[in-house]
């Protein structure tokens, strides 16, 4: 289908795809099972630019938005949804500090996450705080200048990798989600240091670690924006990276499907091709239909975002509850096209059937998506009514 693109966003497009083809697939089962983290790709990823297609002009970026960021997930998604998240992961980092972060903040940060030089991440899930992310426990406390902070964060993407961390703390216990606050937090910092690296289904290039926070002093100018709204930084930050999500899930979905048309058509039975058989036909059919619906939705919320629009969850929280189920079902289809060789890692769906499914948890698990898009809809029909 023709989105429309400009012709600097099909240029984007295109790159990105030349170097999932040449330089992300041929490594992606390598890196699945050797749990690498993708550092190679990263300074590929830095010198083709494509870390500044999302970053603001003023800051050393190429003055894009969530729709550039998607395109590049993409792409990357198909040969490899954990190697693309190295980038990914690093654009959610970055969100909240483009959208809360002091000039001081910007200037310092962004020109390094822009050239790829540096990577960022995102810190809000705790051992006891999930979907419930008004249950965090890790404490920042103000002494002098300095914040002080103590606890621990888990299933970190990016962990150990980035240099920049947004960690959503707890400054006021007696507030309840308006007593929490968003620090950024340096690697290096004295008393900040990082757990386990988990053993993951999949995504498995990805590093996602537990960060450990044992008195780690971090000046009081790291705070974005102010005390008291780091709840709200982090779902205005997921509002905005959930297409990002979207766009791996469609990415990873279309791998899975250009992998079993081209088997449908090489696989033999009863003397034909299987793609010759009604039931094998409409399971691809389904799967291109359903893949070009998610990557249809996606798209139009990357735009909405990117256009200013204020009232962006409900879009944003479609488009990646929606893509993601697509994934699931897609790669699992793809399997059964496979047959018992889709079952094997010698073949490629197998792994991208592990990879969908985080998309379905992560970033707001697709139950939570849909509650905030019921409550949503909720209010707009309470609106009508005055």
């Amino acid at each position: 289908m023709n989105y429309f693109l400009t012709e600097e966003q099909e240029m984007i497009k295109d790159l990105a795809a030349k170097i999932a083809r040449e330089k992300v697939e041929p490594i992606a089962a390598e890196y699945d099972e050797n749990e690498i983290f993708p550092n190679d790709i990263v300074e590929i990823l830095a010198k083709s630019d494509l870390f500044r297609v999302f970053i603001p002009e003023e800051y050393e970026g190429m003055g894009g938005g969530v729709l550039e960021m998607c395109l590049v997930v993409e792409e990357l998604s198909k040969a490899c949804g954990g190697i693309a998240l190295s980038y990914a992961g690093s654009a959610l980092g970055t969100i909240p500090i483009m959208l809360f972060g002091s000039e001081e903040h910007k200037k310092k940060y962004l020109p390094k996450l822009a050239a790829g030089e540096i990577l960022a991440a995102f810190a809000l899930t705790e051992p006891d705080a999930g979907s419930d992310a008004a249950a965090i426990k890790t404490r920042a406390t103000l002494e002098n200048d300095h914040y002080v902070l103590n606890g621990t964060k888990q299933w970190i993407t990016n962990g150990g990798e980035a240099s920049i961390y947004t960690v959503i703390v707890l400054t006021d216990p007696n507030r309840g989600v308006r007593g929490t606050s968003a620090i950024l937090v340096e690697k290096g910092t004295q008393g900040f240091d990082f757990g386990k690296k988990e053993n993951k289904m999949g995504i498995r290039a990805s590093a996602t670690t537990e960060l450990i926070f044992q008195d780690a002093k971090v000046p009081k100018e790291n705070l974005l924006g102010r005390e008291g709204a780091g709840f709200l930084i982090a779902m205005k930050t997921f509002d905005q990276s959930r297409p990002g999500v979207a766009s791996q899930a469609v990415g990873i979905a279309q791998g899975a499907l250009d992998k079993a048309v081209a088997y449908a058509h090489e696989r033999h039975q009863f003397g034909k091709p299987i793609s010759s058989f009604q039931g094998i036909q409409f399971m691809l059919a389904d799967m291109a239909t359903q893949v070009e619906a998610a990557r249809a939705l996606t798209y139009q919320a990357a735009r909405i975002i990117d256009s200013g629009a204020k009232n962006i969850a409900k879009i944003s929280c479609m488009a990646k509850v929606f893509a993601s189920d697509v994934a699931m079902k897609v790669t699992t289809d793809a399997v059964q096209v496979f047959g018992g060789y889709g079952y094997m890692k010698e073949y490629p769906v197998e792994k991208m059937m592990r990879d969908a499914k985080i998309t379905q948890i992560y970033e707001g698990t697709n139950q939570i998506q849909r509650e905030v898009i019921a409550l949503q809809l909720i209010r707009e029909e309470l609106r009508k009514k005055g």
